[in-house]
C-alpha cells in the first residue's frame, strides 16, 4: 500500500534564511534564567536564529535532573524578546503542550521515548487540535520506521501542517562508539518515502560526546539532511544534564563554519554511466542469489531425504568466518558482510524449511 501523501506547509520561518542546514541550537536543559539568556545571546551572536532548551526532561532513571518545569517558560519568552530568536522546547504530554502554547513557544519537538508510545502521541495530538505551530518528531528509541511514520501521521491528523522529523539514533546495549546507533538507512528510507518532510539530525544524542558532533554533522549534510539540532551550553562542563555532549556557542560556530555543504540539486548527468554499471552489477547479484537459493533448495531436499536438521551451526560459523575475512581483504567492512550473510542464510533456511515440511 502506498504511503499517505501529506499536504504540508514549508518548514520555514520569517527572518530565517531558507538554506541548508537550518540550525536549531541551545542547551539540553534550561537550568537557570541566567544560563538560558547567556547561552541564547552567545548563539545569537553566532547567527543562530532558533533556540532550543528542555523545560521538562524525561530521564532514564528517577532521581536525576528532570527539568525546571513551567517556571522556565518565561525565560524562553525573554530570549525571544531580547534576541529576536524563535524558541523551541520538548513536550511529552497534554499538560506540556498546553503550557508551551500558553507561553508563546514557537516550535515544539517530541522526544524519542514519546514517539515510541502511540498513547502518548495521541494525547499530544489531541492537545494540538486547533493549534497552528510547527512540530518536530524524533525517531522512536527503537529502530521502527512504521512507528516513526505513525507518530507523524497522528500529528498531521490533528491539523498540524508544519512538520519536520529529527534523527537522533537508536538505543542499543552496544555503546562502543555512539550513545545511540545512527542506523542511517532508516532516516534515508524515511526520506525516500516522504521526500517533502524536512529531515534534521541530532548529532548530540547520536554521538553522546562532543568530539563526535562535527563528523556527525558532516555525515548528515553528506546524506542530504535539511538541518541540525545541536545541544549548546554556555558552560558545558557544568551542565546539569548531558554535559559530555554539549558544546559552547563558539565551538558550535566553528563546527558549522567547517561544514562542506554539497549541492543537492546538482545535475547527475555525469553519473549516468556509473549508475548504468551499478544497475548491471545489481542484475548480476540477483541472478547469483537466485542460483544460490536453487542450490540451497537442493541441499534442503538432501537433508529431508537423509533425516538431517536444517540448521548446521558448525557449517554456518565456518562460512561466516571465511566470507568476512574475504570481505575485509576486498576492502569491505566486516560487519557489513556479516549483515549480508545473515540475511542470505536466513532466506536459505526459510526455503529449506518449506521443503523439509512438505
Amino acid at each position: 500500500m502506498a504511503d499517505k501523501v501529506l499536504d504540508l506547509e514549508p518548514f520555514t520561518f520569517a527572518g530565517v534564511e531558507n538554506k541548508r542546514p537550518l540550525i536549531i541550537a541551545g542547551p539540553c536543559s534550561a537550568e537557570t534564567e541566567e544560563q538560558v539568556l547567556e547561552t541564547a545571546k552567545g548563539l545569537a551572536t553566532q547567527g543562530i536564529k532558533i533556540f532550543r532548551a528542555g523545560i521538562w526532561k524525561p530521564r532514564t532513571k528517577p532521581g536525576g535532573f528532570e527539568g525546571v518545569g513551567s517556571i522556565g517558560l518565561p525565560w524562553l519568552k525573554r530570549v525571544k524578546e531580547e534576541t529576536g530568536m524563535y524558541v523551541a522546547t520538548e513536550v511529552a504530554n497534554q499538560y506540556h503542550v498546553l503550557e508551551a502554547l500558553k507561553h508563546g513557544i514557537d516550535i515544539l519537538w517530541i522526544g524519542a521515548r514519546t514517539s515510541a508510545n502511540p498513547f502518548a502521541m495521541q494525547e499530544i495530538a489531541d492537545a494540538l487540535k486547533g493549534a497552528d505551530i510547527p512540530v518536530m518528531i524524533k525517531n522512536p528509541v527503537n529502530p521502527d520506521l512504521e512507528l516513526w511514520i505513525g507518530a507523524v501521521e497522528r500529528i498531521y491528523n490533528a491539523g498540524i501542517r508544519k512538520i519536520a522529523v529529527i534523527h537522533r539514533g537508536f538505543s542499543s546495549y552496544d555503546k562502543r562508539l555512539y550513545r545511540n546507533l545512527p542506523q542511517w538507512h532508516i532516516p534515508i528510507e524515511f526520506r525516500r518515502r516522504y521526500p517533502y518532510i524536512p529531515l534534521f539530525c541530532d548529532p548530540s544524542h547520536i554521538g553522546g560526546k562532543r568530539d563526535l558532533i562535527a563528523p556527525l554533522c558532516q555525515q548528515a549534510m553528506d546524506l542530504g539532511f535539511d538541518g541540525l539540532i545541536v545541544e549548546s551550553h554556555c558552560n558545558p562542563d557544568c551542565a546539569w544534564s548531558d554535559a559530555s555532549q554539549q558544546v559552547t556557542p563558539d565551538t558550535l560556530s566553528y563546527i558549522l563554519n567547517m561544514l562542506v555543504i554539497r549541492e543537492t540539486s546538482q545535475s547527475t548527468e555525469n553519473l549516468n554511466e556509473l549508475r548504468r554499471q551499478i544497475d548491471e552489477l545489481d542484475n548480476q547479484l540477483l541472478e547469483l542469489l537466485a542460483r544460490r537459493m536453487r542450490v540451497a533448495r537442493e541441499i534442503g531436499v538432501y537433508k529431508k531425504e537423509h533425516g538431517m536438521p536444517v540448521w548446521q551451526a558448525a557449517r554456518y560459523d565456518e562460512l561466516l568466518s571465511k566470507r568476512v575475512e574475504q570481505a575485509v581483504e576486498l576492502e569491505m567492512d566486516g560487519d557489513f558482510m556479516k549483515t549480508v550473510l545473515a540475511a542470505i542464510h536466513e532466506e536459505s533456511v526459510r526455503q529449506q524449511m518449506i521443503i523439509i515440511n512438505q
